[in-house]
């Protein structure tokens, strides 16, 4: 089953960004670049901002990843995204008087601990207390968003945040260099964390155990791997990467929070996950894809496409990510004990 969805998902990951990159080196460093429609869809602008809009997607996709393969469904993601996201800047905020880098520091660290808390909080409600699994991330989306709206202080106002940081050389190379190798630290992590988490779920018995969770908990339980542990460990942890993800969007995205400023990347992210099969390399396929009709929209807007009305084109990100789920992934199977309680033969966790 891995090896499946490899094949097809490294397939999709590769394919998308293998036409982005050839297409933008044609456009930029040949006699492409004097059409201006090439220019608005493969300009080095163009690609900067599917990156940025990307790593969300990326992050929030790996969350989900992690909690569905072993076995427990993450509709919360939004929530934890936006608890990250606000945790994030209260942190920012009362940190001002830091030296910048602490400040933005301990300000990740703080939205990693609640993203993680978020994600406790939801596999103490699907495990302890067995509520439906979709009912609780709806929950956790709720209390996210209420939450931040009440407390959210429009007076307050982060200074400073992550700037690019160029690899030598590597940030040299035309066109390529400067969009992935001249970014903040939390976009160098983000991809970074892509390639671990493959690795952790593929090559190591962490990963093995996890997926055995997801996939078969009885056989798991019967050799000795307490299920429920995985299953609470993994939640917790993809909180983390969904607050990181929120932490991203106020760090080094915007720099400031804004009330249900995900507006809906979580949701995004369960479809890149879904349309990545389940697989980090995948999932980074898919959130290029979906990141990359995000700059599209900026990218037409900012080129004063008039003759579509603004709104059908602010639609465009929703709408592929809609097609693409519902039309292009073909059949994907999700982990076969996703959603459903596992109680040991005593009746206990």
């Amino acid at each position: 089953m891995g090896s499946t969805f490899w094949k097809r998902s490294s397939l999709i990951s590769i394919g998308i960004a293998l036409f982005l990159v050839v297409m933008a080196v044609l456009v930029n460093l040949t006699s492409l670049s004097q059409y201006t429609w090439l220019r608005v869809l493969f300009g080095v602008s163009a690609l900067n901002f599917t990156l940025r809009a990307s790593i969300p997607l990326v992050l929030g996709a790996l969350s989900g990843i992690l909690c569905e393969r072993s076995g427990i469904i993450n509709i919360g993601i939004e929530g934890m995204m936006l608890a990250g996201a606000f945790a994030g800047f209260v942190a920012k905020t009362n940190t001002n008087h830091w030296p910048l880098m602490s400040s933005l520091i301990f300000s990740v660290l703080i939205a990693l601990a609640v993203g993680g808390l978020m994600g406790l909080l939801h596999a103490i409600l699907s495990i302890r207390f067995r509520m439906d699994q979709i009912i609780s991330g709806t929950v956790i989306i709720i209390l996210a968003a209420g939450t931040s709206s009440y407390l959210y202080d429009r007076d307050a106002i982060a200074q400073g945040k992550f700037s690019s940081v160029a690899i030598p050389g590597l940030s040299d190379i035309p066109v390529i260099g400067p969009v992935l190798f001249d970014n903040p630290p939390l976009t160098y992590l983000a991809l970074l964390l892509v390639v671990v988490v493959h690795v952790a779920l593929f090559y190591t018995r962490w990963g093995l155990r996890t997926r055995a969770v997801g996939e078969h908990p009885r056989a798991a339980d019967t050799v000795g791997i307490n299920v429920n542990r995985y299953r609470y460990v993994n939640t917790s942890i993809g909180g983390m990467l969904a607050g990181l993800a929120g932490g991203y969007l106020v760090l080094e995205a915007v720099g400031q929070f804004q009330e249900g400023m995900t507006a809906g990347r979580g949701f995004i992210s369960l479809a890149a996950m879904i349309f990545g099969n389940w697989n980090p390399f995948g999932a980074l396929g898919a959130a290029t894809l979906f990141g990359y009709t995000q700059a599209l929209q900026n990218e037409l807007l900012l080129a004063g496409v008039t003759n579509v009305p603004r709104q059908f084109i602010s639609m465009l990100p929703y709408i592929v990510t809609i097609v693409a789920v519902s039309g292009f992934v073909g059949r994907v199977r999700p982990p076969a004990a996703e959603g459903k309680v596992y109680e040991t033969e005593g009746g206990t966790e």
